[in-house]
């Protein structure tokens, strides 16, 4: 049976994952504080981290499952299905290769507490810039998106793999840049985390499999549980906020966040340890 602190834990970094999966901030860097400030780190619980994140990309599979499925029956007869289906290909390839290449060095280095704080407080301040240029949208919808702007935000996916930057914020910024509306970088941002999230998720549990038995079963269920349910209530918050706000509220959440680990690291309030 799984510790009942560990179960705890489980439940606590499922609702931070699926809370902070698709908004801006950057989901695995609050996972690799949390987990610090819980004493739930090492190899394992970095992999039950990734692992997660699979029960988050259900809930925008299941709020999609309408145009998704239309897609996904269509693809033959409709060239907005396809283009769709080229563009997600496209926008996923860069971090795919890149995430392959750097495997190792992403993992041995880049995760842990100062790296995640930094990438915050810098992306904090990119979204504060992108916000206050002048947007003029060539994109109003997902479906009026092209290849080339589809795989230029998916280089700009690839730079969330420096735990911190957060792939959302990454590829709406990266979006907003190109001429994209906020709803359609949002909604964009949200399909690319399918093909994307699931295939770091299967490739980092056929890396770590041996790490698990079947006594983690309730900790992947009750940690996955949160994120589904979680994860679903910040693909609808944020979509309704988007169409309403920018997005520098988020940027200001980011900078203070961060900004706060770094003090109290340097300062020694908090012990963060140099990896998570």
């Amino acid at each position: 049976m799984a510790d009942p602190t560990q179960i705890l834990h489980a439940l606590i970094l499922g609702f931070v994952e699926g809370f902070t999966e698709f908004l801006p901030i950057s989901s695995t860097g609050h996972l690799i504080l949390a987990g610090q400030l819980l004493g739930f780190n090492g190899e394992k619980a970095k992999v039950f981290m990734i692992a997660i994140q699979l029960a988050a990309i259900l809930a925008v599979v299941f709020e999609y499952r309408a145009k998704l499925g239309h897609v996904a029956t269509t693809l033959g007869s409709e060239p907005a299905s396809r283009r769709l289906a080229i563009n997600l290909m496209a926008g996923f390839l860069p971090a795919a290769v890149l995430g392959f290449l750097f495997y190792k060095e992403i993992k041995g280095y880049l995760f842990n507490p100062i790296v995640v704080a930094s990438a915050l407080v810098i992306g904090g301040l990119l979204i504060l810039w992108a916000e206050r240029r002048k947007h003029i949208v060539s994109t109003p919808t997902v479906d009026d998106l092209d290849w080339r702007r589809a795989l230029a935000v998916g280089f700009a996916q690839a730079l969330a793999m420096v735990p911190g930057t957060s792939r959302s914020g990454a590829t709406i910024i990266g979006g907003l840049f190109l001429g994209l509306s906020r709803k359609a970088a949002a909604e964009f941002s949200f399909f690319l985390a399918i093909p994307t999230m699931s295939a770091a998720t299967a490739y980092d549990l056929y890396k770590n499999w041996h790490l698990f038995d079947a006594g983690d079963i309730p900790l992947f269920a009750i940690g996955g549980a949160a994120s589904f349910a979680s994860a679903l209530f910040a693909v609808r918050t944020l979509i309704k906020f988007v169409s309403r706000h920018d997005y520098t509220l988020f940027a200001w959440y980011r900078i203070v966040f961060g900004g706060v680990v770094l003090a109290t690291a340097y300062f020694g309030a908090v012990d963060w340890g140099v990896g998570a």
